[in-house]
C-alpha cells in the first residue's frame, strides 16, 4: 500500500461503474480536469467500472451529462464512508484512526529485503553488503541510498553481472544477475601456450598455431605445456605467437561409496505435530511451553512474514514448526542389493564431472568386508583438456 492508496483511503472514494457510447470521451474529460481514475476495466465498449475519490463524485455528473452517460455507484470505500456507518461508536471510530495512523508510520520504514537471482551467491554474503551500507530492517526509506548499495555490491563482488534496487512499499528489493565463469583469455597479439588443464591420456591432438609438443597415447598430467607457443625454422630460428589447436584426452573420474550391509534408516510414520511462534521485530513470543510428544522426530520451520498487500510487509513474521514423527528401521542388504546401491551413489556424486561428455568405458570394483562392502566406480571419458596460458619471455 503506497502513499497515495492511503491518502485516497483516508479522504475515501467510490467504485463506480460508466455506461454509454462515448466512454473515452468521459475518460478524457476526467483528465482534462485533472480527476483521478484507477482500477479502470473495460466490460465491453459501453460499460467501463473504475474507481474515483469521493470529492470528484459530483463533477462526475455533469461530465457523464456531457457524455450522454449513465453513472452508478458499486461500493463505497474509505474512511469517511467507515465513520459515517459507525458514527455512534467512538471507541471502535478511535481504535481505527490509531490504526490506520500506525500503518501511516510503519509505511515509512524497510521491514523486508527481499535477494532474488541468487543461484550460486549465497544470500547472507549479498545481506551483508547492503547492511554495511545502511540498509537493515527497521531502516527509515528515506535514509536509503540505493545508488551507493547498487555501485557497492557491484565493487565488491566479480561474480555479479548486473544489479538492481527498488524500495516498494515497505520492501527492498534487490535483484542480481550473476556473471557466468569464463576461462581466462589471452589476448590474440601476447604469445600463449596451451596446456592440461587436467591429467589424461592425449587421444587427438590438433595445433593451428604452434608446435605440438604431445602426441596420441602420451600420459600427461595437469600443467603441461601440450601446444607450445613458438615455431622453430632452420633458417628463421625460434618465433614465438599465439598457440591455437584442440587437444582431446581420456579422463577417469572415480567415486568409491561405503555400503553397509546392515543400515538403520529412518520411516517417517506419518504422524505431525505443529506449534506457532509470533516474532514482533527482534522479540519473540512462543504460543507452545510443551516439547512435542513424539520421541523421535524431525523439525521442519517455515518462517512467513506478515503483510496487508503485495508489497506492504509488517514487522511481525509467523513461525510454524512442523515435527514430523519417524521410526528407525534395520535394513539387511543382500550383496547384490548393497553393490547396486553403491553403484547408484558413486554415479550420482560423478554426475556433474560426467554430464554431456562422451563415455567410451565404465569400470566397477567392489571390495567385500565382513559388515560392509566398498564399491568403486570408475569413469572414462573423452574431453578437451586444452586451455590458454600466456608465454612469459
Amino acid at each position: 500500500m503506497n502513499t497515495n492508496r492511503i491518502a485516497q483511503y483516508l479522504s475515501g472514494y467510490v467504485s463506480i461503474t460508466i455506461e454509454g457510447y462515448y466512454i473515452e470521451r468521459f475518460i478524457n474529460l476526467c483528465n482534462a480536469s485533472q480527476i483521478l481514475l484507477w482500477n479502470l476495466k473495460r466490460e465491453n465498449s459501453i460499460v467501463l467500472h473504475a474507481c474515483v475519490e469521493a470529492k470528484y463524485f459530483k463533477q462526475l455528473k455533469g461530465i457523464c451529462k456531457k457524455t450522454k452517460c449513465k453513472m452508478k455507484i458499486e461500493k463505497k470505500k474509505g474512511l469517511p464512508f467507515v465513520a459515517k456507518k459507525y458514527r455512534k461508536r467512538k471507541v471502535f471510530i478511535g481504535f481505527l484512526i490509531l490504526i490506520l495512523f500506525a500503518i501511516f508510520l510503519l509505511s515509512k520504514f524497510i521491514w523486508n529485503i527481499e535477494i532474488v537471482g541468487t543461484n550460486t551467491i549465497p544470500q547472507e554474503e549479498i545481506l551483508q553488503i547492503v547492511e554495511e551500507e545502511g540498509l537493515s530492517i527497521g531502516k527509515w526509506k528515506s535514509s536509503v541510498d540505493t545508488k551507493q548499495i547498487i555501485n557497492q555490491i557491484r565493487l565488491k563482488r566479480d561474480d555479479v553481472a548486473w544489479v538492481g534496487m527498488e524500495i516498494k512499499g515497505t520492501n527492498a528489493r534487490i535483484e542480481i544477475v550473476e556473471a557466468d565463469p569464463k576461462p581466462e583469455i589471452v589476448d590474440e597479439a601476447e604469445y600463449c601456450n596451451i596446456v592440461a588443464d587436467k591429467d589424461g591420456v592425449i587421444s587427438k591432438i590438433t595445433a593451428q598455431n604452434g608446435t605440438a609438443l604431445v602426441k596420441e597415447g602420451d600420459v600427461v598430467t595437469k600443467g603441461d605445456i601440450l601446444i607450445a607457443g613458438w615455431m622453430e625454422g632452420k633458417y628463421t630460428g625460434k618465433q614465438y605467437m599465439h598457440s591455437r589447436g584442440e587437444v582431446q584426452a581420456k579422463v577417469w573420474y572415480t567415486n568409491t561409496q561405503k555400503v553397509e550391509l546392515k543400515e538403520t534408516q529412518k520411516r517417517e510414520t506419518g504422524n505431525l505435530e505443529t506449534k506457532y511462534s509470533v516474532k514482533i521485530n527482534n522479540f519473540q513470543i512462543n504460543f507452545h511451553k510443551s516439547i512435542p510428544k513424539f520421541e523421535k522426530y524431525d523439525t521442519i520451520e517455515t518462517c512467513k512474514k506478515l503483510k496487508l498487500f503485495s508489497d506492504f510487509y509488517l514487522p511481525i513474521e509467523l513461525i510454524e514448526y512442523t515435527y514430523q514423527e519417524y521410526e528407525e528401521i534395520v535394513v539387511i542388504h543382500s550383496l547384490e542389493e548393497a553393490k547396486q546401491i553403491g553403484i547408484d551413489r558413486a554415479t550420482e556424486a560423478l554426475k556433474e564431472n560426467i554430464e554431456n561428455k562422451e563415455i567410451t568405458d565404465k569400470q566397477i570394483n567392489v571390495k567385500t568386508e565382513r559388515d560392509f562392502i566398498e564399491v568403486e566406480v570408475t569413469y572414462e571419458v573423452k574431453e578437451n583438456i586444452g586451455v590458454q596460458e600466456k608465454l612469459e619471455l
